[in-house]
């Protein structure tokens, strides 16, 4: 058995392993970026609830000041 060979073979199969891991991290963060940015966690709807059950009637003022506070901590 060629040794110096199982070990070449055996550093490209890490190498491949190690390479892929990292292509598909890159590839699955930027995927989820673009679905949370398409697709808010949260909305105006979920606010007005929010607010409704802290005992508040929120206007559309503080509404619309909430989506910019939650947009800008998203960018």
């Amino acid at each position: 058995m060629n040794w110096g060979a199982f070990f070449i073979d055996l550093l490209q199969i890490l190498g491949g392993l190690i390479a892929g891991a990292v292509i598909g991290f890159f590839v699955a963060r930027k995927y989820m970026q673009k679905y949370i940015k398409k697709n808010p966690p949260i909305n105006e709807q979920m606010i007005k609830a929010m607010m409704m059950q802290m005992g508040r009637t929120p206007s559309q003022k503080q509404v619309n000041q909430m989506m910019k506070a939650m947009s800008k901590y998203n960018d």
